[in-house]
């Protein structure tokens, strides 16, 4: 098998998406559209991977790190001298090569693979194009083929004459060629056309001048090749990745009972038989277990959720978050960096947070865990089956002992043994009559201004 490196364009300004952030690092389901499009070149093994930058490469660079290469292209004129810009990072290079867009993010692994296989087919083509066939074909460049696939001529939309403007067969820009092949063609591409820029698809033209053929792909599923350029494009690329991960989820055995209200990451993990009603939201780094229930407009990001656990309705999980088995938060309450251990229960009102809570405990409405003094972070342990009673505050760090009590209302700043009662409450004074007089006093004031 040939090795295999990845060219992926991301060097356009992006200026409809009207933003600072650049375009290909916008988050589809929590991940930049870039890494997604990178975790389907990754299931392929790629040899190189270069990415073309242009404006914003700071940006790009920093999100990158060491998993790719960078090139400039700069000035920017066209997508043919996009990628040979990429020339020099893959001298010595004897492979295949994929020719990817930054701002295109869904491609699948399997039909990056059916270019790869078209292009060692027995008849050697010597550039491969992924083609698709929307059903509006809008400004899109075509690709001319005859029956078997071989390629007549490509052309952009703009220097198409009305009869080539019929085809429904419509370019991807997505490109497979050897590496020797790719950069001695785009060598000879120019840029005499309607815009003066070098087109990458004018490789497959010089091809076909040279006598050599050019061989299409056609994806079967045309949403894999939208390309992202706007906010709405963005929202409409979210809509359908949510529809399909709520289909796969309710087929592994998920109950959605509203699916299209219910968000999911791009990493969330649920087991079979768990329920999620309306309104849900999980942001990265979830994982459910079986038997478990998500109540509505409940919020989770970076928790794990144990067996037969209960969350919401309206209870945020923030990361850190640990349910162990049977555990159970109920309406607002928050939880972050805590774990809440087997068939714990704080099930209204409640803020638990760098907290640790023993199995069977019980935390009344109202309580929180007082962890930060505007500097520094502190713990709050809570022992097995120990009760904490309503409206209490627990100052960290403190440490409340297996079995003790903690009566409601109280404020605790110093350790519990276990099995003790705590009570920190102000003394109670009752003054007999005290309410009726005031009533009485202020009822012959208003009925005097009145008057």
């Amino acid at each position: 098998m040939s090795k295999i490196a990845a060219v992926i364009l991301a060097a356009g300004k992006g200026t409809r998406m009207k933003s600072s952030l650049h375009k290909v690092l916008h988050p589809i389901a929590g991940k930049p559209m870039l890494d997604h499009l990178m975790a389907s070149v990754a299931a392929l093994e790629p040899a190189r991977q270069v990415v073309v930058v242009g404006s914003g490469r700071e940006q790009l660079e920093a999100a990158l790190g060491d998993r790719a290469l960078t090139c400039l292209q700069e000035p920017q004129l066209g997508t043919g001298h996009a990628v040979q810009q990429a020339e020099d990072a893959l001298a010595g290079f004897e492979g295949d090569v994929l020719v990817l867009y930054g701002d295109v993010p869904f491609v699948r692994p399997e039909t990056m693979q059916r270019m790869l296989d078209r292009l060692h087919a027995p008849d050697a083509p010597a550039v491969v194009v992924l083609a698709f066939a929307p059903e509006d074909t809008l400004q899109y460049g075509r690709v001319i083929a005859d029956e078997t696939g071989r390629i007549l001529k490509m052309v952009e939309h703009k220097d198409a004459s009305e009869e080539e403007r019929q085809c429904r067969l419509c370019n991807s820009g997505l490109m497979a060629a050897r590496a020797a092949d790719l950069f001695g063609l785009l060598a000879r591409v120019g840029n005499d056309n309607a815009q003066g820029e070098y087109y990458l698809v004018d490789v497959v033209n010089v091809a076909n001048a040279d006598g050599r053929h050019s061989a299409v792909v056609v994806t079967d599923d045309p949403d894999e090749v939208q390309g992202i350029n706007s906010r709405g494009e963005l929202a409409q690329a979210e809509a359908r990745w949510q529809h399909q991960k709520r289909e796969s989820m309710m087929a592994g055995g998920v109950s959605l009972t509203a699916p299209e209200t219910v968000f999911f990451s791009h990493d969330t993990e649920i087991d079979a038989d768990v329920t999620v009603e309306p309104h849900v939201v999980f942001g990265s780094g979830v994982s459910v277990a079986s038997g478990a229930r998500i109540r509505a407009f409940s919020h989770l990001e970076g928790a794990t959720v144990g067996e037969g656990c209960e969350v919401g309705p309206y209870a945020r999980l923030r990361p850190g978050s640990v349910m162990e088995r049977g555990s159970k938060v109920g309406n607002f309450v928050e939880m972050k960096k805590t774990t809440l251990g087997a068939g714990a229960k704080a099930n209204h009102l409640t803020y638990l947070g760098d907290a640790e809570v023993g199995a069977g405990a019980n935390i009344g409405a109202g309580t929180i865990t007082c962890n930060y003094d505007g500097y520094f972070k502190y713990r709050t342990v809570i022992g097995e089956r120990a009760f904490i009673g309503s409206n209490s505050a627990l100052i960290a760090p403190v440490t409340i002992g297996a079995d003790a009590i903690v009566a409601a209302g109280s404020a605790v700043s110093r350790d519990v043994g276990p099995g003790d009662l705590r009570m920190v409450r102000g003394e109670q004074i009752v003054k007999p009559g005290w309410a009726d007089r005031f009533h009485d006093t202020m009822k012959k004031k208003k009925a005097a201004e009145k008057k």
